[in-house]
């Protein structure tokens, strides 16, 4: 089911999918039965194969609109749809996640990037601009959501009844929960399937007649935000840009607000949704533009441009993003260390929700703490560098960010601030140190069939979470509302929540600030040694069950070594859990065929003591996939 909420100015509207198979009933009205609804034609953008003037579409035949929905609820096939639907793609069989340009999108099946695509549609004689952006559905990625909505004055909301090929699809339920939920009549949800592309027609009919066009000025002053930008090699810095006020054409030379440097225009254009170049872009308009931008500090996530000469008020720009997860990054080899600083530059210009902090370990040597918004945003950020930059890095195990409350004035004096933040679990203070420590914690949202709700119960109070609220939807659906601490659910929740729910539950959260904690710092020890990279901040009353989960899966991450391992997990002085990982051994003895028993006792003897030397000297290599390993927790946690 596609919900549509007009935003902006004011105007609220809705229209909705239901993903119900076959047999669809009739579309819902607008105030006016649909067979009254004016014929609209497909309007090929290959009636445009040369530059665009784009001066034929005035303001109010202009509709900037995003796609927003659950992880894996069918934007990206509804895109597709709307797509094929105003030419803007033929039509065949391998239109599947068009918009997702990323490998890894298409290998993972999901959206990561929000994607930008101008739709040109005829309907009653007149010419529409349809803006159309694709974001991305998991909770990692929300803020390519919040910086795709400032384009747009309403957005297309995807809730979905059902795969569309199954036969237990119910609409009607899902329906009254959508008018109890979020307080949108039932009677304004269109319902589709975008997969068979029935009843998609009359999305593009709704977003004209429900979605405002933008309240812009084009005989204004050039005022244009920059909500998204890439990095080309030969061409710099790509900017999509949204036109508050006025135009801009190539030639011009326009303003950073945020760094005052002066560039020149040398492209403008829009996306359809490849780069098609125009003569100008006009107020309303969203679109892209070049301008020389050679480094990737030029370009900043919410900046203001504007014309030389003709200074405007900077629009507001984005709420910068909080990381929710840590990690260090390095290069596996430290002479490749200035082209990752390169890579990651640029990645970061693309995903400025990251951030990134200069790093340095005694095992790994220069890298970076970087932050992410969750940890399948890391692990989308680290795939992007090896697949786009061909780039090998080591990630150490996520963590996050705690903050500690010293105790003396002397120690205030020294870090200028009462209340320490800690990125790093290794430069966690001592408990003598401080008063109390502090760890984060989010509001969750889950909601699910009212048959997992036991489980799901029992595996919140097992993560430390305080229920804070339970509703029921309807007759088989519940809302729980639960504080979790962070760091119990950063890692593996999600997974464990959809084992125990079958798929069916869904689960979103805020941030919740901070509250106090027993926290304790972990080392891990490697034959005595503490590995810097594997230190980790634990709840005291969970601290040996995770030591000994850490210990058990680093010992399946390492490969035997010719002398024997001993891994332990210690706080402080002492070893709460350890586990070995046993030498090769060679049979000495296989030369022997008989003879006195003291010959074979000298030949293990000989063996035993040069393992013993080996072990002092010998340099345990930890595999970069176990940094990852070591903290994923068993389901049954």
């Amino acid at each position: 089911m596609w919900t549509l909420v007009g935003r902006g100015w004011g105007c609220a509207r809705t229209l909705a999918r239901w993903a119900t198979g076959a047999a669809l009933g009739p579309a819902p009205t607008f105030g006016a039965a649909p067979e009254s609804w004016p014929t609209c034609r497909v309007y090929s953008s290959a009636e445009f194969k040369e530059k665009l003037d784009m001066s034929r579409f005035p303001v109010e035949n202009i509709r900037n609109f995003s796609i927003v929905a659950h992880v894996d609820h069918g934007k990206s096939t509804l895109a597709d749809r709307l797509l094929e639907l105003t030419g803007t793609i033929d039509k065949t069989k391998n239109n599947k996640q068009v918009l997702d340009k990323l490998q890894v999108e298409r290998e993972r099946g999901i959206t990561v990037k929000a994607q930008t695509a101008s739709l040109f549609h005829n309907c009653e004689g007149k010419q529409y601009l349809l803006n159309l952006i694709d974001t991305p559905g998991h909770v990692d990625f929300s803020y390519e959501v919040s910086r795709s909505l400032s384009a747009c004055q309403g957005v297309l909301l995807v809730v979905d009844a059902n795969e569309i090929d199954l036969k237990n699809a119910d609409p009607e339920r899902v329906e009254n929960q959508i008018e109890k939920v979020f307080d949108i009549p039932s009677d304004e949800c269109i319902k589709i399937s975008a997969k068979l592309g029935t009843n998609v027609e009359s999305v593009l009919q709704a977003v004209i007649e429900r979605i405002p066009p933008p309240k812009v000025h084009r005989k204004n002053p050039l005022r244009a935000l920059v909500f998204d930008s890439t990095f080309d090699q030969y061409r710099g810095v790509i900017a999509n840009v949204a036109l508050f006020d006025g135009v801009v054409s190539k030639g011009d030379k326009i303003v950073s607000a945020h760094t005052q440097k002066t560039y020149e225009v040398s492209e403008v254009g829009v996306l359809n949704p490849n780069e098609q170049p125009t003569h100008k872009l006009y107020a309303g308009q969203v679109g892209y533009l070049i301008a020389g931008m050679k480094n990737v500090t030029e370009a900043q996530i919410g900046d203001t441009l504007y014309l030389h000469k003709q200074p405007v008020e900077p629009l507001p720009g984005f709420k910068s993003a909080k990381p929710m997860v840590f990690a260090g990054m390095y290069p596996v080899d430290q002479s490749e260390y200035n082209n990752l600083k390169s890579a990651i530059e640029k990645l970061t210009l693309n995903d400025s929700s990251v951030t990134v902090h200069r790093d340095s370990s005694l095992a790994l040597g220069a890298g970076w703490r970087l932050g992410f918004l969750g940890l399948l945003h890391m692990e989308v950020f680290n795939q992007r560098l090896e697949q786009e930059y061909n780039a090998s890095v080591i990630l150490t195990t996520p963590t996050v960010p705690y903050k500690a409350v010293l105790s003396s004035s002397k120690l205030i004096k020294e870090y200028r601030e009462k209340e320490i933040t800690i990125i790093n679990p290794a430069q966690f203070p001592d408990k003598s140190k401080v008063t109390e420590y502090l760890e984060p914690v989010v509001l969750g949202t889950i909601i699910t069939p009212d048959e997992y709700t036991g489980k799901i119960m029992m595996l919140c109070e097992a993560r430390r979470a305080v229920q804070k609220n339970m509703i029921f939807i309807d007759q088989n659906r519940v809302m729980l509302k639960y504080l979790f601490p962070l760091n119990e659910i950063v890692v593996d929740f999600y997974d464990s929540l959809k084992s125990l729910s079958s798929g069916y539950a869904s689960f979103d959260y805020e941030d919740a600030g901070y509250q106090t904690a027993e926290l304790v710092k972990m080392d891990i020890l490697l034959n005595g040694n503490t590995v810097e990279e594997l230190v980790t901040v634990v709840h005291k009353d969970k601290a040996h069950s995770i030591g000994k989960a850490i210990c058990e899966r680093l010992k399946d991450s390492l490969p035997r070594q010719l002398f024997e391992i001993a891994i332990q997990a210690a706080i402080g002085s002492k070893i709460i859990a350890r586990e070995t990982v046993k030498a090769y051994r060679k049979n000495v003895l296989a030369k022997c065929y008989g003879g006195d028993i003291t010959r074979k006792m000298k030949l293990l003897k000989r063996q035993a003591e040069g393992k013993k030397k080996l072990r002092k000297i010998g340099n345990v290599e930890v595999p970069k996939d176990a940094f990852i390993k070591v903290l994923k927790t068993q389901s049954s946690k």
